[in-house]
């Protein structure tokens, strides 16, 4: 979703060139809800020609001026597009960036905040972040699909020329076959196997291959590198934190429990708010669940399964009991974590 028409002062000569009538007409047919195909946005798609999609590929390339973003460690493609499926259903509505309602960029926005990744709001600075992708057979999940240049259109790729979308008015976010060329494509995270073929992160813990292969879901393994730099910083053991995220939210940074626990690492609104974080940021969520950690393992001599406990029932519960308390919910968090823990080893 590209900003909303207005008349410019600087549009005052009727010798303006063709290249901004054209995006002129592109920035309208977004401020009207013009979808992808029809006849008010065909006269600005012109440039999705062979010839000018190789051009404004050129144009983007990763050393004319492309942004880097914010964020970005240990989030893979796959993560981007599991997030956006949870919006499927949303009516578009433009300018939406909400659950209530959602445009095209603020789809794509809203999917990478969740994830600890800030892009522009607007879909035609969106497309001048990350990095080029060359065509539609190089692209991989998670990739940014533009339509116009500059765009009035963005998609999120799913890879099998699939992809997920907030139209037009009267739709909602939906998925659907790539129906036209791409004007350019932007990589904003790396794919999956590209995480896993990198191997442990750079501070020691487990890349996002490993952790699938214990049997940790893609979700929680985008975080990897996010853990392992916590896990790093608080003397966590290897594993412990994506762990805990599977267990307590199966990498959902939106999920709220029944009791109210918030976020990726389920922190309660009041322990979130003594340690002013946000429990639906997932960065900040990592590190608060990190510090939480850290101080049951030492209150409790470093004893893993009694840190996890308090983690569940309370440091309080703990030391009433002695140990794990008899609850059956914190008995088989215990447990299943430290299964976890184990196989990741």
């Amino acid at each position: 979703m590209t900003s909303p028409a207005g008349a410019t002062a600087g549009i005052a000569s009727i010798n303006a060139d063709i290249s901004a009538v054209q995006a002129r007409i592109a920035s309208i047919a977004a401020s009207v809800g013009a979808p992808v195909g029809t006849a008010s946005s065909a006269s600005s798609n012109s440039s999705a020609s062979a010839s000018q999609f190789a051009t404004a590929l050129a144009d983007a390339s990763p050393t004319s001026g492309g942004s880097a973003v914010a964020g970005t460690s240990g989030v893979n493609g796959s993560a981007v597009v599991a997030d956006a499926e949870k919006y499927l259903g949303v009516p578009y509505v433009w300018g939406g960036e909400s659950n209530s309602g959602l445009d095209c960029s603020g789809l794509v926005q809203k999917t990478f905040k969740d994830l600890g990744i800030d892009v522009p709001r607007i879909a035609s600075d969106q497309q001048k972040v990350g990095q080029a992708v060359p065509s539609l057979k190089d692209a991989q999940p998670g990739d940014l699909l533009f339509f116009g240049q500059p765009a009035y259109h963005v998609a999120i790729y799913m890879g099998n020329n699939k992809l997920i979308e907030s139209p037009e008015p009267g739709k909602t976010v939906h998925i659907t076959d790539v129906y036209q060329q791409p004007t350019s494509i932007r990589r904003i995270v790396p794919s999956a196997s590209a995480l896993a073929a990198a191997g442990p992160t750079p501070a020691g813990g487990l890349s996002s291959g490993q952790l699938t292969a214990a049997g940790l879901n893609r979700s929680v393994a985008a975080y990897a590198t996010q853990f392992a730099a916590a896990e790093s910083q608080f003397n966590l053991p290897t594993g412990m934190l994506a762990a805990v995220a599977q267990q307590e939210s199966g990498g959902n940074p939106h999920a709220v429990s029944p009791a109210g626990a918030e976020g990726l690492m389920q922190l309660m609104p009041s322990t979130a708010a003594g340690m002013n974080v946000n429990a639906l940021d997932p960065s900040q969520a990592i590190e608060a669940a990190a510090k939480i950690l850290h101080n049951n393992l030492k209150q409790f001599g470093n004893s893993v399964p009694l840190a996890l406990a308090a983690y569940n029932a309370g440091a309080g519960a703990v030391q009433q009991y002695g140990g794990i308390p008899p609850y059956s919910e914190t008995q088989n968090y215990v447990r299943n974590i430290t299964s976890m823990m184990r196989a990741g080893a």
